[in-house]
């Protein structure tokens, strides 16, 4: 996996996937520099199947022609022919949630990523941010502006090579527990975490999947009592690549939209001359 690198630091990164061309990839980089300033820094990546990633020889702008608003964009919008997949933005996400990042930009589970060090040494960090405030590490990445930094160099490296053991497979933590583990962040905390049984999991059926289609992703996989891993796992087993809690609200407000329109389309043909005369001819 490629290096961290320690500066500029980052502040944001929205990622896009072109809708026609599933295999492009644009990003947009947002780094703090020195005095406050900000830099951005458009690339775009060819994430190919069979083959490694690499970045595109830059052809141009696309986003960033005008000024960028990282603000204003949320995973799931659509661009023209380019679709956000992801956006992590440091003044909004101080906490950022892992199960959030797509499979194709998970530094954890796509390898693929360290052929493009450009791309995976930003998103190392998001998950080098959120693994500590998950795991209960009051130790901060960033640090707020004009706070000063005042630690133990001796305690700092114990703690860096505490890596605790992630299970995928359990369920999401609730806000209890992440009060648990900042209260007692000075100790060890064992974490208790519910399994789901094997033999629930491979009664799950499609019919069970489509009661919470319309719920996000999260909380269908609490109703379900299944990780987020699981339940991505069984919607490829039964060929769902998307879970369609965003499609079917789309649709949802497409078809309110559609009946407010015809009716609006309807009140004024009762209106019109044309329609008493034909039904005078009815």
């Amino acid at each position: 996996m490629a290096s961290l690198q320690a500066s500029p630091p980052l502040k944001a990164l929205v990622v896009f996937r072109n809708r026609i061309h599933k295999e492009l990839i644009r990003s947009i980089h947002v780094y703090q520099l020195e005095g406050g300033a900000e830099e951005v820094v458009e690339r775009e990546y060819l994430f190919l199947e069979n083959l490694e990633y690499e970045e595109m020889k830059f052809l141009g702008k696309v986003f960033t022609l005008q000024k960028f608003d990282v603000s204003a964009h949320f995973a799931g919008m659509a661009n023209g022919v380019w679709d956000c997949i992801y956006v992590f933005n440091m003044d909004l996400d101080k906490q950022p949630n892992l199960e959030m990042i797509p499979e194709d930009l998970s530094i954890t589970r796509n390898p693929k990523l360290a052929s493009i060090p450009s791309l995976s040494n930003d998103l190392e960090m998001i998950f080098k941010l959120g693994h500590k405030i998950e795991c209960g590490d009051p130790s901060k990445v960033l640090p707020e502006e004009g706070e000063e930094i005042h630690s133990d160099v001796g305690h700092l490296t114990q703690r860096a090579q505490h890596v605790p053991v992630l299970d995928l497979n359990s369920l999401p933590c609730s806000g209890s527990d992440n009060e648990e583990n900042n209260q007692n962040a000075a100790g060890v905390v064992e974490k208790k975490q519910k399994r789901a049984a094997t033999k629930d999991i491979a009664r799950l059926a499609l019919e069970d999947l489509a009661k919470y289609f319309d719920l996000p992703i999260i909380e269908a996989s609490k109703n379900l009592k299944v990780g987020l891993t699981v339940l991505k796992k069984k919607c490829r087993e039964f060929g769902i690549p998307r879970w369609p809690h965003r499609k079917i609200k789309s649709l949802d407000s497409l078809i309110q939209d559609l009946q407010i329109f015809l009716s609006a389309v309807y009140s004024n043909f009762q209106k019109s001359p044309s329609c008493k005369w034909i039904l005078m001819k009815l």
